[in-house]
């Protein structure tokens, strides 16, 4: 009888299903269209700065004259300046979760998008590339605290059987909109000299979409039954999540995790280092964060337009090949959400961090002897998206949600502030520090990503738990006794 009484609040629904689409899309959005947006207008916002420097003379220099390293290094302003947005918006996770709320905090961060939109929009028509910057910092910040609320929401909303497939919607979502962003980049589309300011402003469009949506849905009933005592709103919640009023089992298993919550002290950023339980769960969140950024996703994508150029491909058809890249990272990502609560997470971390090893050892190869045989190349192309394809499986998206799984209730808003500041400032210095090592080390930089990526197959193997179909309070436990050991 217990089985039958759980099973109508255990599948997808269509309010659960909505209430997805409106958190993801309008969060991860944000996160891969402003990563990807940026490439291919890159020629013509680079021209505009020219253009803006040389009028701000009052004419005593041209457009010629402007010289192209002081162009590029406002250029590497306007594009890393998201990642230190992202950065500080990390940082603000757990207090905007605890004091807005998961959907309060989501609803309010959209201010950022606007800003950003309008700063972005008018950029040309006003003649300022610091509108630009300003406009790239404060998405920034709308992106890094978009990547702690939005897995902790959906964590929370989830049925504990569906928590690893829907936490992997975020990482879905932002593989589609980094697609979306080369197809719009076009030149046949918004990538032009008068649209490329549309192309950078369209990144309010998803945030209208989550205005209107998400109000319409719930507060994590978590949070509300924890962080604000209203037992009876979290089982309205919870009621419209599974679309049932049988959800008893499930308020019971939330208040015991709520009691057990109350016995230990509230949870600070010092505890968080200094308590075991705590810090060993900590250590392996970062370290997979850390892990996602090091892996060479980003040097294998930065390398696939010269690796294209190689096998001889004409501009048109090197495009083409990048929006293939795009597509498999969707369609992988995609099999991953369906795959990971039967293969489970620790086994798709080590299938995804295990193949990039052996792949980069193979395009490393490659890419060395591609100079006296240019028949490599085509095998470039195909171990660039075998890695792209690996990097998808399991450490594009699981890193998301893996660390809302690993804490209860009081921690959890803390750990995915530190966590997601640890990704943000991973990727911000591989974006700093990948090109000067690949002047230096040519095709041999990716060796620098085989010793990564096989540490970091060590360490899941040894460290990171398997949290597939176990409720919050059976990890909690687990993590307990290891630290009494």
């Amino acid at each position: 009888m217990e089985c039958a009484s759980r099973t109508p609040n255990q599948g997808l629904n269509g309010r659960l299903v909505f209430a997805i689409a409106a958190a993801a899309v309008g969060s991860s959005f944000q996160h891969g269209y402003n990563t990807g947006v940026v490439n291919a207008p890159q020629k013509l916002i680079e021209d505009f700065i020219r253009n803006v420097m040389a009028n701000r003379t009052g004419g005593t220099t041209t457009v010629a004259e402007i010289s192209q390293e002081s162009v590029t290094m406002i250029w590497a302003i306007a594009v890393s300046i998201f990642c230190v947005g992202g950065m500080i918006g990390g940082t603000l996770v757990g207090y905007v979760a605890n004091t807005f709320g998961r959907k309060g905090g989501l609803l309010w961060n959209n201010v950022f998008v606007f800003v950003a939109a309008l700063l972005q929009g008018f950029s040309k028509s006003a003649n300022s590339y610091e509108m630009i910057i300003a406009g790239r910092f404060f998405i920034g910040i709308n992106s890094g605290l978009n990547a702690g609320l939005a897995p902790m929401y959906l964590a929370e909303i989830s049925p504990v059987h569906l928590r690893g497939a829907v936490g992997t919607t975020y990482q879905l979502v932002l593989t589609i909109s980094i697609l979306i962003s080369q197809i719009l980049g076009l030149g046949s589309v918004l990538g032009t000299v008068d649209l490329w300011p549309m192309l950078l402003a369209a990144t309010a469009v998803p945030a209208i979409f989550m205005v209107f949506a998400l109000p319409v849905c719930p507060e994590s009933p978590k949070y509300l039954l924890s962080g604000k005592s209203q037992e009876l709103e979290a089982r309205r919640a919870l009621s419209w999540f599974r679309g049932t009023i049988e959800v008893q089992d499930e308020m019971e298993e939330m208040k015991a995790e709520n009691e057990q919550i109350k016995l230990v002290p509230k949870v600070t950023l010092k505890e968080m280092f200094i308590n075991p339980s705590l810090r060993i769960p900590l250590m392996i969140a970062m370290v997979i964060m850390i892990a996602q950024q090091l892996s060479g996703i980003n040097a294998a994508m930065f390398f696939s337009t010269e690796i294209f150029r190689m096998a001889s491909l004409n501009e048109r058809d090197a495009q083409l090949a990048t929006l293939l890249m795009g597509a498999v990272n969707v369609l992988m990502t995609l099999v991953s959400l369906v795959v990971v609560e039967k293969a489970g997470r620790k086994t798709l971390l080590l299938v995804g961090f295990g193949g990039m090893f052996i792949d980069t050892i193979l395009l490393t190869l490659g890419l060395v002897s591609v100079k006296n045989h240019a028949w490599v190349s085509y095998f470039c192309i195909a171990f660039v998206l075998l890695f792209v394809i690996m990097f998808a499986v399991g450490p594009g998206s699981i890193p998301w949600f893996l660390v809302n799984e690993l804490f209860n209730q009081s921690a959890r808003p803390t750990a995915c502030s530190i966590a997601v500041t640890t990704n943000w400032t991973a990727n911000f210095f591989v974006g700093l520090g990948f090109l000067p090592l690949k002047v230096i080390m040519e095709g041999y930089v990716f060796l620098i990503f085989v010793v990564l990526q096989g540490i970091f197959s060590f360490f899941i193997w040894k460290k990171v738990p398997e949290t597939k179909n176990r409720t919050i309070e059976e990890i909690s436990a687990m993590f307990r006794q290891i630290s009494y050991q």
